[in-house]
């Protein structure tokens, strides 16, 4: 019986990585070890590489992340990313998106950064308290909350981009969302 494989060039690898997690150290740690026998080895690689993430590379990546509750600008799949994992937690209570701006403003003032968080499978209430609980944390504790994040939102991607190419890895994308 033949292995399933994933079967990617490299620049598909390397274009998709990228849309998942714009740090060029992580991409290229991935793709360096490509080729890979199915969607759950990759997994594995992408979060090895991803742990940690250094503050500059978590620069790096925030370039290309909205506030949240804000669309993303642009037509990249990156951007298409993070409309849809937003998408879950829009809502139009005025309460709750007065505090979501207000957070992000306090979130900025005292991190120097856009709030990040894995929105996708989260409600807007649940996001405003994680943000509210998040701005009392140092900024060494916060750099490790984002670090995080960025890795989580990576590891959600992957199977989105290149799931179908491995139908055999005994990958569950509802465990991801957890």
């Amino acid at each position: 019986m033949e292995s399933a494989h994933v079967d990617l060039t490299e620049p598909e690898l390397r274009e998709g990585l990228t849309a998942c997690l714009a740090v060029p150290r992580w991409v290229n740690d991935v793709v360096d070890h490509a080729p890979y026998a199915s969607l759950e080895e990759l997994l594995e690689v992408a979060e090895a590489a991803a742990t940690p993430l250094s503050p500059e590379e978590i620069d790096q990546a925030l370039a290309h992340h909205p506030r949240i509750g804000e669309k993303a600008a642009g037509e990249g799949r990156s951007q298409a990313f993070s409309r849809a994992e937003q998408a879950t937690s829009a809502q139009t209570d005025d309460a709750v998106t007065a505090r979501l701006a207000a957070g992000n403003r306090a979130y900025e003032e005292k991190f120097g950064r856009v709030f990040l968080i894995r929105a996708a499978g989260r409600t807007r209430p649940e996001i405003v308290a994680e943000l509210e609980r998040r701005l009392a944390l140092s900024p060494e504790e916060e750099i490790g909350e984002v670090g995080a994040a960025l890795r989580d939102i990576a590891l959600l991607r992957i199977p989105q981009l290149f799931g179908h190419l491995d139908q055999h890895s005994g990958y569950d994308e509802s465990e991801a969302a957890r």
